[in-house]
């Protein structure tokens, strides 16, 4: 049994939603349904996943902008997510989605808030939920340690780390998220960020210019 995934870039943000199912019983969660709900649920249904929750890792629009539609879709299916320090983001998306000429986008609350801890299940497999704030302070980065892979939303980029000039951003916050809760997890994690490529923990922590420490060389 293993954890099987596909990243989908949706809206003008080219924001990566993934569709992430356990291969044994085809169950899985779709995270950051940013938008592009039709395009969606026609993967989901090409793929054969029986999707149980929607999870959210922080509450900006292109993340978060198809959430209610698709939860619809799939048979008014729960939301999970994002920590509810980002309560303020969901509660503004109207005016989000003016600002940036997203179809109209209403706020809304999830079924449950996520804490540093919990787990996000789904057949045989377990997503852990670490709170990182910085980008936004109600963040949260789901880990499968048994795949070795995090889905990272906007804290990490391949090259880059997350926006900390919105409102309740932190730069000094955001890198403390990713030295002291993303490192320990191992330099052999791969993450699948918000945007742009997937990279590795161990190659940001050589290469990258925010992030990038005395590493060791094994």
């Amino acid at each position: 049994m293993s954890l099987k995934y596909q990243v989908v870039p949706v809206t003008s943000f080219s924001q990566n939603c993934s569709i992430v199912w356990c291969d044994e019983t085809m169950k899985g969660v779709v995270i950051d349904p940013g938008g592009d709900v039709k395009q969606l649920e026609m993967l989901i249904q090409e793929l054969g996943v029986t999707v149980e929750r929607l999870v959210l890792t922080h509450g900006h629009l292109d993340h978060v902008g198809g959430t209610e539609p698709l939860a619809r879709a799939l048979g008014d299916i729960e939301i999970v997510g994002p920590h509810k320090a980002d309560n303020f983001w969901l509660q503004g998306l109207e005016g989000q989605s003016q600002m940036f000429g997203f179809p109209l986008t209403e706020a809304f609350e999830p079924n449950q808030w996520l804490d540093d801890g919990d787990n996000v299940t789904f057949g045989e497999q377990t997503l852990n939920v670490i709170h990182t704030p910085g980008h936004t302070p109600g963040h949260v980065v789901l880990f499968s340690e048994e795949a070795k892979l995090a889905f990272v939303g906007d804290v990490l980029f391949n090259g880059a780390i997350g926006r900390t000039d919105f409102p309740q951003g932190d730069f000094n916050t955001l890198i403390t998220s990713i030295k002291e809760k993303l490192w320990p997890l191992g330099n052999d994690v791969r993450f699948v960020p918000g945007h742009g490529p997937e990279s590795t923990f161990g190659y940001e922590r050589k290469t990258n210019p925010f992030v990038a420490d005395e590493m060791p060389m094994f």
